[in-house]
């Protein structure tokens, strides 16, 4: 992620303290040849070139402020699963069947396509073919038959009904109340998959410079030009693929993201208390807005994101906060410490939606992934591959979600409130949820 900023030292993380980064150098005072120039080491930029690459062109630079993966796609939870952050019913009224079923498919086929880059690349990053769970906060059973039904009827996937009795075997919590499995999803540790990516890129030729921030792209006669504070980068083409951390280089595609930040934890190895809690290898997220998502990691440790807000905590605070949230769920795992604790930006835009295409001043971009990116980012990098290196056309539906202005401070003010309101009809709903159970149980 592009990020011009330095004052904020990347937080600690798990991710950070369980890889072994390659050395990357910084663009020094010259100016250097490409044909393309991407700016952010993040998913979607190495994606992009990835997909460059694959299709036979390398002549390629990238260019990242801080470290590759610094921002969102070093820091996520490391689901990867179909769909975006819009929800798959809401892209299916704003887009019809056709138009929504075409836009989800290139999500599924980026899980897939992610799958065959980690055997193809020899990548370990710890990936467990376990699914993903979506478990059900509020006991609405009919909710979970209906989202089922639309997925199977408009998207041709089939999400696995699991009864609440079933779920406590798997997940030994009194939150839940059943669920849905979507088996073709799988979780890894997005770090290390990102480092597995710079090093089939290097391997390839492309040229990826670390503490590069872009300052500037100024219009040539013959393409543009790319300044860093120390060289430049001359390009028959440019990609703006930067997210939460970008300020300073496109004032039309930056003012169309909201940074907004999530929290997550990882906790010490459990060993075989973990099975206390979780008896499963799936990671699960729930059905409320502001949702807990967590999975268990291959040391035994629990990782725990959540939480949805415009304000980055610090670890501490992260640490009070996501510890509450997981008691809440498993109040067995009382004293088990947290060990690393941080927060990241994501990129969200108005619509929800990823922003993918091209300004009418001839700039590409891949931005806006929001909390559902991993899938997503490939799908991007897809795109702008096959239509830099094939001139093939974007995916049309994708015009539907473009550069909406966020309006800033304003913007960021506008987000919290609808945060805390869904956040109150979630709080409401959870309690007249439990009266309902209550009566029954009487």
């Amino acid at each position: 992620m592009q990020r011009t900023d330095t004052a904020h030292p990347l937080p600690s993380s798990y991710y950070e303290a369980t890889v072994t980064r390659p050395a990357l150098p910084r663009l020094g005072a010259r100016t250097e040849q490409a044909e393309v120039c991407i700016v952010g080491g993040g998913f979607a930029g190495l994606a992009t070139a990835l997909g460059l690459v694959e299709r036979g062109l390398r002549d390629i630079v990238v260019l990242e402020a801080e470290r590759v993966g610094f921002g969102a796609s070093g820091r996520n939870g490391g689901f990867v699963f179909g769909g975006y952050s819009l929800e798959n019913a809401e892209l299916l009224r704003l887009l019809g069947e056709r138009d929504a079923n075409a836009l989800y498919a290139l999500t599924t086929a980026a899980v897939d396509l992610i799958r065959r880059r980690i055997t193809r690349y020899d990548i370990d990053c710890d990936a467990v073919h376990a699914g993903v769970i979506l478990a059900d906060w509020f006991g609405r059973p009919a909710r979970l038959a209906a989202s089922r039904e639309t997925m199977r009827e408009h998207f041709g996937v089939d999400w696995l009904p699991i009864g609440a009795i079933e779920l406590r075997q798997r997940l030994k919590s009194e939150r839940y109340h059943g669920g849905l499995l979507e088996p073709h999803g799988f979780h890894f540790h997005p770090l290390k998959y990102l480092l597995g990516l710079v090093r089939a890129l290097t391997a390839a030729g492309v040229r990826i410079y670390e503490g590069s921030p872009a300052v500037s792209i100024q219009h040539r006669k013959d393409g543009l030009r790319v300044d860093t504070p120390a060289g430049s980068i001359e390009a028959r083409e440019v990609v703006i693929a930067a997210g939460g951390y970008s300020s300073g280089i496109s004032r039309a595609i930056e003012r169309a993201i909201l940074p907004i930040a999530t929290y997550v934890v990882a906790t010490e190895p459990l060993g075989e208390r973990l099975k206390t809690a979780i008896e499963c290898a799936s990671a699960v997220y729930d059905t409320r807005f502001a949702f807990d998502y967590y999975r268990p990691l291959p040391d035994t440790r629990l990782l725990w994101g959540g939480r949805i807000s415009v304000f980055e905590r610090s670890p501490r605070r992260i640490a009070q906060l996501l510890q509450r949230d997981m008691l809440r769920v498993y109040p067995q795992l009382s004293g088990v410490e947290i060990e690393y604790a941080w927060s990241g930006l994501m990129s969200y835009a108005r619509h929800k939606m990823p922003q993918i295409g091209r300004t009418p001043d001839g700039i590409w971009h891949a931005i806006g992934f929001g909390g559902h990116g991993v899938a997503p980012t490939t799908v991007a990098g897809e795109l702008l591959a096959a239509a830099i290196a094939n001139r093939e056309a974007i995916a049309p539906a994708f015009a539907r979600f473009g550069l909406v202005p966020t309006y800033g401070r304003l913007g960021l003010a506008a987000a919290e409130l609808h945060y805390l309101a869904k956040i109150g009809i979630d709080v409401a709903a959870e309690h007249i949820a439990r009266l309902r159970m209550g009566r029954h149980a009487r």
